[in-house]
């Protein structure tokens, strides 16, 4: 559903930028629906499948038994990469707890996808194509050290694929697994995802 959108022609820099993140700001969005930017455009995204809670939960608990306390795992944390004018909501973020937790309480900015040190995006039926790629592109240009996409609708089954090293607005490596397989999560993490009982 689109909540609001910019003049055609406008680039994303600048007053159009200003204006949607301002709108976006403002929004009273219904509680466990997410609103993102792109293309222009804020849009709307529906409350996830319990499937897609139930790894998110599971992914959140593995990272949080690596992590130093320095850093925090959120959900529904708003990240942006204003310089192609998006902000999304991923599933998960990885990011200095000071960053987030140390802001005015009456601010609700998102923060720059660049302090990310991990985005999680698990796919729904709905918008597996924009994680595959869209997403992908924009984390890699953030640049996002790691994205690790989750992804229940993979037309060879369920996968787990994790992409580190961006480098001019592109992944280096990629590591992909089946589920039922385990993923080794690179450093700072020191986990390891068990995808085995992931829900799809």
């Amino acid at each position: 559903m689109t909540a609001a959108m910019v003049e055609p022609g406008r680039s994303a820099g600048g007053r159009a930028w200003e204006y949607l993140l301002q709108s976006w700001r403002e929004l009273d969005v219904p509680e466990g629906w997410r609103a993102e930017i792109d293309g222009g455009r804020i849009t709307l995204v529906p409350p996830p499948h319990r499937h897609r809670n139930g790894i998110a939960e599971r992914v959140q608990r593995a990272l949080y038994a690596g992590l130093s306390p320095e850093w925090g795992v959120y959900q529904t944390l708003g990240v942006h990469i204003a310089a192609l004018g998006k902000l999304y909501v991923p599933d998960l973020v990885v990011a200095p707890s000071e960053l987030v937790e140390g802001v005015d309480a009456d601010v609700s900015d998102p923060l720059d996808a660049a302090e990310a040190l991990l985005v999680v995006e698990i796919t729904s039926k709905g918008n597996a194509e924009d994680d595959r790629k869209e997403k992908l592109w924009a984390y890699a240009h953030a640049p996002v050290p790691v994205y690790l996409l989750i992804d229940r609708f993979d037309e060879h089954g369920p996968t787990a694929t994790l992409f580190t090293g961006p480098e001019n607005g592109a992944y280096r490596h990629t590591e992909r697994v089946a589920f039922g397989e385990a993923l080794k999560l690179p450093e700072p993490f020191s986990v390891t995802l068990e995808t085995e009982h992931f829900p799809h």
